[in-house]
């Protein structure tokens, strides 16, 4: 098994990390084991996880037409219908 030796830790830092430990019944040593366990496995789920552009782009994509876009633009054209919602106002 592995030591980690970490320097250069502010008094403060250690004093809330002390006092963190504490709190949960943990020495130093296994408290910053936790919490860097916590974090690795919070990072690695993070990364699993797609974004919501990533959501969008797998939703969206393109379709296969064998029609020319003009045909496609006169076919859709011709589908609407005139909508007389608006003609008497809000």
């Amino acid at each position: 098994m592995a030591n980690l030796q970490i320097k250069g830790i502010d008094d403060d830092v250690y004093a809330h990390l002390k006092a963190l430990a504490a709190s949960e019944h943990r020495s130093v040593s296994q408290q910053v084991l936790y919490l860097v366990r916590a974090y690795l496995a919070r990072t690695n789920q993070m990364d699993q996880v797609k974004t919501p552009a990533e959501v969008l782009l797998e939703l969206s994509g393109s379709w296969d037409d064998s029609r020319e876009a003009h045909q496609i633009i006169a076919d859709l054209k011709k589908a609407r219908r005139g909508s007389k919602k608006l003609m008497k106002g809000f």
